[in-house]
């Protein structure tokens, strides 16, 4: 059955996007090919395999969305902090990606923000109080 997972994103640019995703905090195993990297998001180190997006397209068999336009994902995950969540809002935008949501209050019990890396794939980032969840 299934041992891992990776999500697959296709980017115009790998230095450019490798530059951006480590100045918001995340890191890239060590092994590169020329035309896709491996980068890891969270204690667990899900993969997140960005393709140029030729690449990307061979081996979906299929058209590349524009992201001026549709979103076809929203990658979420989880901020140790309201204060995180904040400081990423900063870096994402500082380093060339767009805040789409503020940090703000969500139903009460998240915190979080939206961002757009430089390809327009939409990013989400919430600290979870999870003892204000509302039960039920």
């Amino acid at each position: 059955m299934t041992k891992e997972l990776w999500l697959n994103l296709p980017v115009k640019n790998l230095k450019k996007s490798k530059e951006f995703f480590t100045k918001i905090g995340f890191s890239f195993k060590n092994r590169e090919m020329e035309n896709m990297i491996a980068m890891e998001v969270g204690e667990k180190k899900v993969a997140v395999m960005l393709l140029d997006e030729s690449t990307f397209k061979n081996a979906a068999q299929n058209e590349i969305t524009d992201t001026n336009q549709s979103s076809e994902i929203l990658i979420s995950f989880d901020a140790e902090s309201r204060e995180e969540v904040d400081e990423l809002a900063q870096k994402a935008e500082a380093a060339g990606g767009t805040v789409f949501g503020k940090p703000s209050e969500i139903q009460g019990w998240m915190y979080g923000c939206g961002f757009t890396d430089l390809d327009g794939h939409r990013w989400n980032a919430l600290y979870m109080e999870m003892s204000k969840m509302p039960q039920g």
